[in-house]
């Protein structure tokens, strides 16, 4: 299993904990039953903002963004005006670029100081209980550090044959 960055203990990306073919999740993962969601999300509305809103009626809206973040961390925006194809395009390059070797994502590892990049762990807390999930964290800001990958090619490429 490929471990990856500089953390206080190893770090296993979870591709590769699935694809070892061991059948016991590792106990990092599994976290207290009082920290276990306690309802099941399809009976759960998450929040959903509209927003075209966001014009007319922006100071609401931002307050429905604000409340969906401090309640549930995410939310669905609808009307916000991106095209379907470019929204299917990044998803497209983006499972490209997770189901790519190790080797290519490790040259994109995060580490504790930005979380910027190819990781499978936030908090350097040794010995936390992890999520089961590997991810890419990109940020926008002026002064961010983000390393975007050069694989797949047309990741950095707008203006690909995709449409992307």
């Amino acid at each position: 299993m490929e471990s990856v960055g500089e953390w206080p203990e190893p770090v296993l990306c979870v591709q590769s904990l699935s694809e070892s073919g061991n059948l016991v999740i590792p106990n990092q993962y599994i976290k207290p039953p009082s920290e276990r969601p306690s309802v099941c999300l399809t009976d759960t509305n998450i929040p959903v903002i509209d927003m075209t809103g966001l014009i007319s009626l922006r100071q609401e809206t931002m307050k429905q963004v604000f409340e969906a973040c401090r309640e549930w961390g995410f939310m669905q925006l609808v009307n916000h005006g991106v095209k379907t194809e470019l929204l299917d395009g990044a998803r497209e390059i983006w499972q490209e670029f997770f189901h790519a070797p190790m080797e290519v994502k490790k040259k994109y590892a995060n580490s504790p100081k930005t979380y910027e990049g190819f990781g499978s762990r936030l908090g350097v807390e040794k010995g936390a209980i992890l999520d089961w999930n590997d991810y890419y964290f990109l940020n926008y800001h002026a002064n961010c550090q983000t390393k975007w990958p050069d694989y797949p090619p047309y990741l950095r490429k707008p203006d690909d044959q995709r449409g992307v």
